[in-house]
């Protein structure tokens, strides 16, 4: 709350009169005001600002499609897997300390495997 004092001169009144009252400051600005964007500028709303017209589920599916044709033009293919979870553990844990995704770190090793099986079915 902040305070504020008025002076009214009045022609008519030779007394000037003084007037001091409290100001609610808060009630400048309204949650459903927001024509005047300055006010809430550093204001944080939930959610993600909403920029595509599309529902968030048909959103996903149309990014995941993309990903999926993104992924294709590179030369991608998809492969699953079921591991043990001690395994998983110890690829996540790998591939942090490598700076790297799990997937590349599942492609790089099992580049190096084969390199190592097909350099000793060379020898052999």
């Amino acid at each position: 709350m902040q305070t504020a004092e008025f002076r009214l001169d009045s022609v008519s009144h030779p007394l000037k009169i003084w007037v001091k009252f409290v100001v609610d400051v808060s009630m400048a600005k309204h949650q459903e005001d927001r024509t005047t964007l300055d006010l809430f500028a550093e204001e944080k709303r939930p959610g993600r600002p909403k920029t595509n017209p599309l529902p968030r589920a048909l959103q996903l599916k149309v990014n995941k499609r993309n990903q999926l044709k993104r992924d294709k033009a590179n030369g991608l293919r998809r492969v699953e897997l079921k591991v043990e979870a001690e395994l998983l553990d110890r690829l996540n844990e790998l591939a942090k300390q490598q700076n790297m995704s799990r997937a590349d770190l599942i492609q790089w090793l099992l580049k190096q495997h084969i390199e190592t099986v097909a350099g000793h079915q060379l020898q052999d």
